[in-house]
């Protein structure tokens, strides 16, 4: 393929990394470089030949820098054509093959907390513009963005300088950084201009992981795209201290794992299967925590996901290594408990730091040819300000139970029951076309633990049957929403089976 050859390069560069040692290369190669100031005088520094900008324009830089290289003698060196070529040698306007430029570190300004004033000043103006000509012009114009592509960059000038395919590689790699630029400028301004819920457009923009070891099944490729912007813990920010590949389903497990356990401030363990809990527990200790959330569901929670809101110490990684588990994410692991968790090689490890700080704010879920947007579901309720309907209203156990189960349920997928003790779960039904189906499951979970449970129910019960078939079971106290129809023949069916209810007024569906 026809190469193109490079003789005259524009570099604007705010990340310096390599600079110099690329203007060296170009140099010895008899290309020139013209620069802006700050380029211009590193490289001159370093003793290579560079023009800077505002001799070519015979325009100073003005505004403290604002306006730098928005010239026609600039732009149109970018931008001509083959076919104006007349125009070009009109306004002596002198063509550049090749335009080297990054941005203002607009993310990393948001970082430090400036003030609204000196942010502003990081928004580049310039930078982008140089980077779109260039790019929309890639049929005769290289443009270069990333300090990791300058090394190859070289090669090929030597080599007779940059073929088609390249240049539009390198002019999508170039579209695809202002856009996340300004993505994540209209992010950050929206949320310190005080725009509040959901955006009437979407701009979504992520840094890719390397490939994952596959998508839902081996037979999909699939890819992880962390949010620009994040600095909460989560499960993007966490650190993969040990184990396998991560793959789409673990990424999944753990985000989910990671949501149940900050609704608690006491220690608490939740394990994962497939997106749903399949045990949970708060207790004085994690490893108490931990042996209540197994004994949930044994035999489901080998292969699930763990996580922890404590740090994991000795005895409770002694604990975790018993069975095969896919994986474990929590605020930190102590030194020792790294080592026992090292024996088991393929264990896949996330720390997550403090999680002080987590929040949702949004999910965004995909369609084909759309997306979907909602609040996140963080609505949370005090059990005192429940309305019992029930001639009995729940003990002390029975309101600790309810609490926790109602903390759990929203998180299993509907239709959703939970069955639990106190703030441990007994037994979990999830993801039923009908909630009586979702009942027997947590039934047949639970036993033979079911006797003085409570149940939590993530929507109303349309009919009298689940809590029949609960009471059955053993269970004592009942937490829904209501709302059926029918509610008054469900409240029926919980006094004559002398058990207490309480709706909360709000519905808890995940699907």
């Amino acid at each position: 393929m026809k190469r193109r050859q490079v003789s005259r390069v524009l570099i604007s560069v705010s990340d310096k990394t390599n600079i110099v040692d690329l203007a060296k290369e170009l140099n010895n190669l008899d290309i020139e470089i013209v620069s802006t100031g700050g380029t211009s005088q590193v490289i001159s520094d370093a003793e290579i030949n560079v023009t800077s900008v505002d001799s070519v324009t015979l325009f100073p830089e003005m505004m403290g820098g604002r306006v730098k290289t928005l010239h026609p003698l600039i732009f149109g060196g970018i931008l001509a054509r083959e076919e104006d070529i007349n125009e070009v040698e009109e306004h002596n306007i002198g063509i550049f093959d090749m335009v080297i430029c990054n941005l203002y570190p607009f993310r990393e300004a948001i970082s430090k907390n400036l003030d609204l004033d000196s942010l502003i000043e990081q928004i580049d103006i310039g930078g982008p513009s140089l980077l779109r000509a260039a790019a929309k012009n890639h049929s005769r114009v290289a443009v270069v963005t990333d300090t990791d592509d300058y090394e190859w960059v070289v090669d090929e000038i030597k080599q007779g300088g940059l073929n088609l395919l390249q240049r539009q590689d390198l002019a999508l790699k170039a579209f695809r950084h202002t856009a996340e630029y300004d993505a994540t400028i209209q992010s950050e301004l929206g949320s310190r201009f005080g725009q509040e819920g959901l955006p009437s457009s979407l701009h979504v923009t992520g840094i890719g992981s390397p490939p994952l070891r596959y998508g839902e099944n081996p037979h999909q490729s699939a890819i992880f795209y962390s949010d620009l912007l994040s600095t909460t813990p989560s499960v993007s920010n966490s650190e993969q201290i040990q184990g396998k590949q991560l793959s789409y389903n673990n990424l999944l497990d753990f985000d989910a794992a990671l949501a149940m356990v900050t609704e608690f401030e006491d220690p608490t363990v939740i394990i994962v299967k497939h997106n749903n809990p399949c045990g949970a527990a708060s207790a004085d200790s994690l490893v108490d925590a931990y042996n209540l959330a197994i004994s949930t569901d044994p035999m489901s929670s080998f292969g699930g996901i763990i996580a922890l809101n404590r740090e994991v110490d000795v005895e409770l990684s002694k604990n975790i290594i018993l069975s095969f588990k896919e994986g474990v994410i929590a605020p930190s692991f102590s030194p020792e408990a790294r080592k026992i968790l090292s024996t088991k090689e393929n264990l896949r490890v996330l720390e997550t730091g403090s999680l002080e700080n987590y929040e949702r704010s949004f999910s965004l879920r995909s369609l084909d040819k759309g997306w979907l947007m909602q609040e996140s579901d963080e609505a949370t309720i005090d059990i005192s300000d429940c309305k019992v309907v029930t001639k009995r209203s729940p003990t002390k156990e029975e309101l600790d139970g309810l609490q926790f189960g109602w903390r759990i349920v929203k998180h299993v997928k509907s239709n959703a029951i939970v069955f639990s003790r106190q703030k441990s779960t007994v037994g979990i039904g999830a993801g039923q076309m009908s909630r009586i189906d979702s009942v027997k499951i947590a039934t047949f979970k639970s036993i033979p633990n079911a006797e003085n449970t409570v149940m939590a129910s993530d929507a109303f019960f349309p009919f009298r049957d689940g809590i029949d078939e609960a009471a059955k079971a053993g269970v004592t106290a009942v937490i829904q929403p209501g709302g059926s129809l029918r509610d008054q023949e469900v409240i029926d069916a919980a006094n004559e089976n002398g058990m207490t209810m309480v709706f909360t007024g709000m519905r808890h569906f995940k699907h």
